[in-house]
């Protein structure tokens, strides 16, 4: 018998050609003509039909249980998930290769629906529209309605017919799903989409006889739009026609009720409606078009959750909705899928800095006296996600993280005035021209103190300031002679009700070799550091413009107390869009040879310091000439002379490089940045809501002893308070519960009828807001 001309594989396994699924670097899986072989380390661990499916769930147990592979491997190679290989694996250990087979029929212990139900489910889908609803009734599972459904080859019907047949239902608790549900997904693009109260052939009933619906407020003419519910309770009526696009926006509609969770937040509406964010929005954004929860309510809901510490969206899921729907005035508030679909059509628009434009444009008009010093300082958000940002120093933590930053204006008082949003976390000297353009936009022609800190310093830059007509203040930045001690005296003041006392110097500095020359008031601490504060302001005393730029910290309170009670620094959306590929950055291959020429450069010092020790240490009566002392040390100098040609090399390499370069140059992937739109809209929501607790702060602090320790808790604490909602007489009567102690209580009562001097509108009502608190028992 002749012998084989090569050995054959073990266990008869011969490779023919197929198609290869590797599995990873030791397994695959091999399928040639409807049959698959299961390959570990070149031995055959499985082999079966294509189509037997207990031969493949055993095969992929056996690749586990001899660790072969892992359960995430398995479930790519053979195109199912991990949690089929699990329930594999399970099945295997409870009945072994009998397990791994599936009986024929309907599985046991699942309930099925009979045939004969079948016009039911349609009938029920017909009326309420939901799958949740439909199972709950026949007391089935959805999935099984969603299957009977989809077998009966079922197709929704038109948004007009669903919104009808809930409107003329009958059944409350349906309303509840579908039309919610209907309500919130309600196309924008809806034809004939108009505002039900300009419409004066439809009419509708008000609560207790009274029409709340009929002006907007902050006195404007716009006419909002009217319920057609009796019930404040059931708006179905209203859901209905914003799903049929005739509504775009629900009207509020109270009810009285006691005891209702976190009403006293309605205590901040006086100085949410006197910042004019109802009247900007509308004037901005116009509206979100045919919807049940529209612009007004949507910015309203943003407002409330701010100053009731509900952070993000998706915070909504820990309120119940219903008790939060009644300090609306509807029947349930937004929830966290509607509101993330409200917030990404708003960043859609692109309008928010015109949004932050006009508010700052209010609060100019109001508090312009408090606009003598405005504070600039940047905001640093760190980026924790997968995208390539580029990178800001993080003062806190000493490095540089991928990160995003944010310039803030702050007015004398510390309040913020508007905010901006850095290209690619410029610095403070690059992004003050921009924000000076914006100020003086906001400002007219009035001269400003502008305060900021030394990452704006720059010489040439104020001059530009000065001419522009604004006023600089300043730390000094760099080396700086000492002031003699002699120099320094003591100035006292008091300043905004404050006790203040330094040990001043006041002199004049040159700049710019003479060209600029700027006033230095410089600070004697008691532990002998000096502090230089360079400013053009001539008319003031050195011990104001060491308060008004030591004051510089309330801005940094500020971004603290945002961080942790707000939460500033919450991403509000993950998207990214395509950054500027022509932006310039450092150039990489640069920075790598830099860094190469500084080790070469040592490493070059250490061999010349090592040739000028053996000079010095030479004995000249061995070796009296420098020919014999090269001679002697010839590998040293052989080192010396290659390091000092290898440091020329790269010095030669370093200049022949750029400085910088085009960051799509360096970034071939991907240049990107993160979507700033919804951000910069949450900010400035924040923004006004922080406004207007700093309001109720300043009008309750007369009222309470403690006021500068415990002032803003005690805000907090009233507007998280239970309270009665009355609608009487038009009027929203509010009456908040007992506070944790009598003289808590008592500032807040105080602060009641301060608010009650001025009444205001709830926004969308005629309904007069009076506050009150609930009598001592």
């Amino acid at each position: 018998m002749d012998k084989p001309t090569c050995q054959l594989p073990l266990l008869g396994y011969v490779e023919t050609p197929g198609v290869a699924t590797v599995i990873n670097d030791r397994c695959l899986v091999r399928t040639t003509e409807g049959r698959r072989v299961v390959v570990a380390a070149g031995v055959v661990l499985s082999a079966y039909e294509a189509g037997d499916r207990a031969a493949e769930a055993l095969a992929m147990v056996n690749l586990i249980e001899g660790g072969w592979a892992k359960q995430v491997e398995i479930s790519r190679a053979f195109c199912c998930s991990a949690r089929t290989v699990r329930r594999h694996e399970r099945r295997f250990e409870e009945g072994g290769l009998a397990g791994l087979v599936r009986s024929a029929g309907y599985p046991l212990g699942r309930p099925r629906l009979p045939v004969t139900r079948q016009k039911t489910i349609e009938r029920l889908k017909a009326r309420y529209g939901s799958n949740r609803e439909v199972a709950r009734r026949l007391g089935v599972t959805e999935k099984a309605v969603r299957k009977v459904l989809k077998r009966l080859g079922w197709k929704e019907p038109a948004a007009e017919q669903m919104c009808l047949s809930l409107a003329l239902s009958g059944d409350a608790e349906s309303e509840s799903t579908s039309g919610r549900d209907a309500a919130a997904g309600a196309d924008p693009n809806l034809s004939g989409s108009r505002v039900v109260g300009a419409d004066p052939n439809l009419s509708g009933s008000g609560v207790g006889g009274a029409d709340p619906n009929l002006s907007a407020p902050d006195g404007s003419d716009e006419v909002a739009p009217a319920s057609f519910d009796a019930d404040p309770w059931d708006r179905r009526v209203d859901r209905a026609l914003a799903c049929l696009g005739l509504l775009d926006d629900a009207a509020p509609l109270f009810g009285s009720a006691t005891h209702v969770p976190q009403a006293g937040v309605l205590l901040a509406l006086p100085a949410l409606v006197d910042s004019g964010v109802f009247a900007v929005a509308r004037a901005v954004y116009g509206s979100l078009g045919p919807a049940f929860y529209g612009l007004r309510t949507t910015f309203l809901t943003l407002l409330l959750m701010a100053l009731l510490r509900i952070k993000r969206p998706e915070g909504l899921k820990e309120v119940l909705p219903v008790p939060l729907g009644q300090v609306l005035g509807l029947d349930r508030a937004p929830e966290v899928k509607t509101l993330r679909r409200k917030l990404a059509r708003l960043g859609h628009l692109g309008r928010a800095a015109a949004f932050g434009r006009a508010l700052a444009e209010r609060r100019v008009a109001a508090h312009g006296v408090a606009l003598g010093f405005l504070y600039v300082d940047g905001h640093v958000r760190v980026y924790h996600g997968r995208h390539r940002l580029p990178k800001a120093h993080i003062t806190q933590m000493r490095t540089a993280l991928p990160a995003t930053t944010d310039y803030w204006i702050n007015d004398r008082e510390g309040d913020p005035l508007l905010v901006l949003t850095a290209d690619a976390n410029a610095g403070l000297v690059k992004m003050l021209p921009p924000i000076l353009a914006e100020i003086r936009a906001l400002v007219g022609t009035r001269r400003v103190t502008i305060v900021f800190d030394r990452g704006g310093y720059s010489p040439d830059l104020f001059r530009t300031m000065l001419a522009d007509g604004f006023d600089v203040l300043t730390y000094r930045k760099g080396r700086f002679p000492p002031v003699p001690a002699d120099r320094f005296s003591r100035h006292q003041a008091v300043l905004h009700g404050q006790h203040v006392g330094y040990d001043l110097a006041d002199e004049t500095v040159d700049l710019l070799a003479g060209k600029l020359r700027l006033r230095q008031v410089t600070r004697l601490c008691d532990d002998g550091h000096q502090t230089p504060i360079l400013t053009s302001r001539d008319d003031l005393p050195a011990v104001d413009i060491a308060y008004r730029m030591f004051a510089r910290w309330r801005q940094e309170n500020f971004f603290k107390y945002l961080k942790e009670e707000f939460a500033l620094d919450a991403l509000v959306d993950y998207a990214v869009l395509p950054d500027d590929p022509a932006r310039s950055v450092p150039n990489p291959a640069r920075r790598a040879v830099e860094t190469e020429l500084r080790k070469a450069r040592a490493a070059c010092a250490k061999l010349q310091a090592e040739y000028g020790s053996a000079a010095l240490a030479n004995p000249e009566a061995k070796r009296p000439s420098m020919r014999g002392f090269k001679i002697a040390h010839g590998k040293l100098g052989q080192r010396l002379r290659a390091a000092m040609q290898h440091v020329a090399t790269l010095d030669a390499r370093r200049v022949a490089l750029p400085e910088r370069v085009p960051v799509g140059d360096t970034r071939p992937d991907a240049v990107v940045k993160l979507a700033t739109e919804r951000k910069l809209l949450t900010n400035l929501v924040k923004m006004v809501a922080y406004q207007a607790e700093t309001d109720l702060f300043r009008a309750v602090a007369p009222h309470y002893a403690r006021a500068e320790d415990e002032g803003r808790t005690l805000i907090q604490n009233a507007l998280d308070a239970h309270a009665d909602l009355d609608v009487r007489d038009g009027e929203l009567r509010v009456r908040l519960d007992h506070l944790s102690s009598p003289h808590r209580t008592r500032a807040i009562a105080a602060l009641c009828v301060e608010l009650n001097r001025t009444p205001v509108l709830f926004p969308g009502t005629k309904l007069r807001v009076r506050y009150s608190v609930k009598p001592d028992p």
